[in-house]
């Protein structure tokens, strides 16, 4: 299948611009970016997709095989960026992403100039001095939970990832988000994402890197986004004053200007 049609690839902006490509986290689609990706059109030519099995991607071309780690991922990202011709651009990743686009980064670095980390954790898991946020029975409670009652465990647990309960709309979104996903590709993402380790491949990243971190953060929190500051060469950190996992939808000027101020240094 096409490529750009298998991922559900949306471009637009300015064609002349430099590129800038955004990736979801998991259990959402493109339309997280909504309230942020389009403040970036006037100088950029926007990519937006979806992963495989989320969104109105192509779900015959999901893979057992191939997407049940995030270098799956990472080789579906590249082969966007090689059939758009794409080079030095900006890459902002969502969670999960955030690892995504490290990997395709060390596999291809003349694709990307810069990458947005937006909550990002290469472990999820304590590990010794390393705090992941999780205790590795914690994950597999987390993983069989999301077994035995997909839709259960999505209504019990997008709200806390989304946190803000002042703001009920956005945990009922990303609920809804999750619910729309097949549970057997859900599971299989999960299972990729929550035992992933890729803490032995950020100091090999060499594009200029962001690290945006929420100030309180369930999946990511503020140890994690301080780790990868420290381990990524010439990093910088953004403590936001954002709470919860997904500032681009419960802070999106505050995470706009975040990306702005760097793309601008």
């Amino acid at each position: 299948m096409d490529v750009l049609a298998r991922n559900n690839v949306q471009i637009s902006g300015n064609p002349s611009g430099t590129p800038m490509i955004f990736a979801h986290g998991f259990g959402c689609d493109q339309n997280m970016w909504r309230f942020v990706a389009p403040a970036f059109e006037e100088d950029h030519r926007v990519v937006l997709f979806d992963h495989v099995g989320y969104g109105s991607s192509d779900l015959a071309s999901h893979s057992a095989e191939r997407h049940s780690t995030l270098d799956g991922y990472a080789r579906d990202l590249l082969e966007i960026c090689r059939e758009l011709g794409l080079e030095r651009a900006v890459f902002v990743g969502h969670s999960v992403a955030a690892m995504i686009g490290v990997l395709a980064e060390i596999e291809e670095p003349e694709r990307f100039e810069r990458l947005v980390l937006v909550g990002p954790s290469p472990c999820y898991i304590d590990d010794g001095d390393y705090v992941g946020g999780f205790s590795r029975q914690d994950i597999d409670e987390l993983l069989e939970s999301l077994d035995s009652n997909y839709l259960g465990w999505s209504g019990a647990m997008a709200p806390v990832i989304m946190g803000n309960p002042d703001r009920p709309e956005l945990g009922e979104e990303l609920t809804n988000s999750f619910c729309r996903t097949d549970p057997a590709i859900a599971r299989q993402f999960a299972r990729a994402t929550f035992l992933s380790d890729n803490r032995a491949d950020l100091p090999r990243v060499r594009a200029r890197t962001l690290v945006l971190q929420c100030s309180e953060d369930v999946i990511a929190p503020p140890q994690v986004g301080e780790y990868v500051h420290r381990m990524i060469p010439g990093s910088e950190l953004v403590l936001m004053k954002a709470t919860g996992h997904c500032p681009n939808l419960s802070a999106p000027e505050e995470t706009v200007a975040a990306i702005r101020s760097f793309l601008r240094g």
